[in-house]
């Protein structure tokens, strides 16, 4: 029984942390932060999805002025760029090896199995991630970059409000809580 309560009290833990995963970021720890008042967004010279691009730019607006900046392009103190890359995501290798455990009245037993997936479907998914940095506009420094990715098979609603949800969820790390 108390192998049963270990193997929940695990794979709970598992499933929880994979589900709040915190996007990435770095940041100049010497830097004050709590100067910066205004932005303005400055779009990447190259960009292979300008949809994306665009649905980047609203979700940065939209995420910093709910912060409490502002947008200005003449009086900004900090500039916003971004970059994101799309691959597919990496195919997984079938193979799965479970461990369990069970009791009976008083018998009790730990079993182990193998299986072998075989894969269905012909879709392919795709990974998008997103990186956002701050530049300061006085030194032209990089003061801090966060990243997070998404996945998604198609563009349109679905996409739009994915890319808005990891541009939030980027930027409420920035500024950076040391």
């Amino acid at each position: 029984m108390k192998l049963k309560k270990t193997l929940i009290l695990l794979v709970s833990c598992i499933t929880l942390a994979a589900c709040s995963a915190k996007p990435k970021q770095d940041y100049d720890v010497d830097y004050n932060f709590s100067q910066l008042k205004q932005f303005t967004i400055q779009s990447p010279q190259a960009l292979a999805d300008p949809l994306s691009g665009g649905r980047i730019e609203k979700a940065i607006d939209i995420a910093l002025t709910s912060q409490g900046y502002s947008k200005s392009d003449e009086a900004a103190q900090f500039a916003v760029t971004y970059a994101l890359n799309v691959a597919d995501k990496p195919k997984s290798s079938g193979l799965s090896i479970g461990i369990g455990g069970g009791s009976w009245g008083k018998s009790s037993g730990v079993g182990v199995g193998t299986s072998v997936g075989v894969p269905l479907g012909s879709g392919s998914t795709k990974i998008e991630t997103i990186q956002i940095d701050i530049i300061d506009m006085a030194s032209n420094k990089l003061i801090w970059r966060g990243s997070d990715k998404f996945e998604f098979d198609d563009g349109g609603e679905e996409k739009a409000n994915d890319t808005q949800a990891t541009v939030s969820k980027i930027l409420a790390e920035f500024p950076p809580k040391p």
